[in-house]
Order: C-alpha cells, then structure tokens, then sequence
C-alpha cells in the first residue's frame, strides 16, 4: 500500500510540474530562475529548441526571433519523455 501512494505522489507532482510548462508566462529565463540548466540546444524549423533540464525533468522550449523586438521570445515549451 504505501509503495502505491508514494507512486500516486509521484505522478501527480510530475503531472503538475508538465502543467506549469503549458502556462503562457513559462519562460526560458523563468525555468532557469527555477533552477533548471541548459542541458543542450538544437536547430529546428520551429526555431531554435533549447533543453532544460532540473533533476529528473527534461523539457524543451523553443524560441523565436521577433522583428524589431530586444528579445528573443519564448514560444512555447514542452516536457521530454
């Protein structure tokens, strides 16, 4: 009984941490604040990705130039499985 609750515990941290990626406000920038690292970064027709990693959690987010902005923005980001 207890091995199922610890794993009950487990998914449903995971399936929050996969929740916050899906908020608009996620950003590259934010996640590191939050203790993630580059972890690697790849060329993609969506723009470049860029891997974040904290722990156990992967996730990629990819961003895009935007004309006449300072920033580079993040477009959206995703969890790894």
């Amino acid at each position: 009984m207890p091995r199922n609750l610890a794993l009950t515990i487990a998914l449903l941290l995971s399936t929050s941490q996969v929740t916050a990626t899906a908020d608009e406000n996620v950003t590259v920038q934010s996640l590191m604040n939050e203790g993630y690292t580059v972890a690697g970064v790849i060329p993609s027709p969506a723009g470049p990705g860029v891997f974040l990693q904290n722990g156990h959690m992967l996730l990629v987010c990819f961003v895009a130039e935007k004309p006449g902005s300072p920033t580079v923005a993040t477009q959206y980001c995703k969890p790894v499985k």
